[in-house]
């Protein structure tokens, strides 16, 4: 029955997110929406819960706090932002404090970003049953007052990764937050693998990549990522896959300090810095508003006690055409392929236990 259920909230959302464009998750102007704001009564109806790192991370955390605000201003509601105490170090007790204060401060909807978040928000939406959770990177409580969503990342990293093969690059590097504990993470790192392998071996050549989930446990920027990634680029890596938050700004920085290139995440990171050769996005914006909507229109019960996953089919994982620097892999060709997934014709592995494998024609360094 459950699995019935997801595929349907899956098949509602693929009608919301449909003019977002093909492959191309969207943002729809949240730049402009100011992050904080005051309300009259001095109280906010959608609150936002950060997971680790920085609110304007240009990444996880600013690409589901978009959708928050991006609601809340088209529907005249209040909102704001919480951050955890203890930033990186923070605890399941300073989680749950901060939706605590959401809910004191008047939310009806408190919108909760990233898997660390699980402990606290069981906990908090056991004790205030009357306010809607939205658990994004999450998965189902068994409560009613909660959502979880999640994505197949799988999907974004494989175009990433057959793309930047396809357009000519052989040494690759991936380097993942959250340790190789986060299963978003993992589904990326996994599927950026498997489309290099399938590019390479339609080109008949072998690819290497170098995989590592080192100085990435709290997604944050840090001296020691931005010197391992410039030893990649100085022994010949061209493209980082920079899988983790802020800790793009380390991989960034060493990729503009070695003329290398980086693959963004989350989010289009191409604004970010010129060293953005394209980015594997998903739907974070989108699936946030579409979860408030759903709290503040009395349809909450098609989506309460329930998880969903979704992907190409629903336009919420691809890559962002219109800003790639991409020249010899075509927009068509991705389109082309963009569609085979969706029609079930290409079919992307999702179970990263995988990743070990023999692979045809990549050779993995797992650092």
């Amino acid at each position: 029955m459950k699995k019935i259920l997801a595929m349907l909230l899956a098949m509602a959302m693929a009608f919301s997110l449909a003019a977002c464009g093909s492959g191309k998750p969207s943002s729809g102007g949240a730049d402009d929406i100011p992050d904080t704001m005051t309300s009259e009564d001095g109280k906010y109806q959608v609150a936002f819960v950060t997971d680790v790192g920085r609110l304007k991370d240009k990444s996880f955390n600013q690409g589901t706090f978009d959708g928050v605000k991006l609601y809340a201003n088209a529907n005249k509601k209040s909102y704001k932002y919480y951050q955890p105490a203890n930033g990186d170090q923070a605890t399941d007790d300073d989680r749950y404090d901060a939706m605590k204060f959401a809910v004191e401060g008047g939310a009806e909807v408190v919108v909760c970003a990233g898997f660390m978040q699980g402990t606290a928000l069981e906990k908090a939406a056991k004790e205030f049953p009357d306010v809607k959770f939205v658990f994004i990177d999450g998965w189902s409580l068994g409560l009613d007052n909660v959502v979880g969503i999640a994505f197949n990342e799988h999907e974004c990293g494989y175009f990433a990764g057959y793309a930047v093969v396809k357009e000519g690059y052989e040494k690759l590097g991936f380097s993942g937050g959250g340790g190789g504990t986060n299963d978003a993470c993992c589904r990326y790192g996994y599927g950026f693998v498997q489309g290099a392998n399938a590019a390479a071996a339609e080109m008949g050549k072998t690819v290497e990549i170098n995989y590592s989930w080192e100085y990435g446990a709290t997604f944050t920027a840090s001296t020691e990522l931005q010197t391992m990634i410039s030893g990649w680029y100085q022994g010949g890596t061209q493209v980082v896959f920079a899988c983790g938050g802020s800790m793009f700004q380390s991989i960034s920085a060493a990729a503009a300090s070695h003329d290398g290139l980086v693959v963004g995440v989350d989010v289009d990171q191409s604004s970010q810095s010129e060293t953005v050769i394209t980015s594997a996005m998903k739907g974070l914006a989108d699936a946030a508003q579409w979860a408030i909507t759903k709290a503040f229109d009395g349809t909450w019960s098609e989506i309460g006690n329930s998880a969903v996953s979704l992907g190409a089919k629903d336009n919420a994982t691809g890559l962002p055409t219109d800003t790639w620097s991409l020249k010899n892999y075509k927009v068509e060709d991705y389109e082309k392929q963009f569609k085979d997934v969706v029609d079930g014709k290409l079919v992307i592995d999702a179970d990263f236990n995988n990743l070990e494998q023999a692979w045809s024609n990549v050779t993995l360094n797992i650092i």
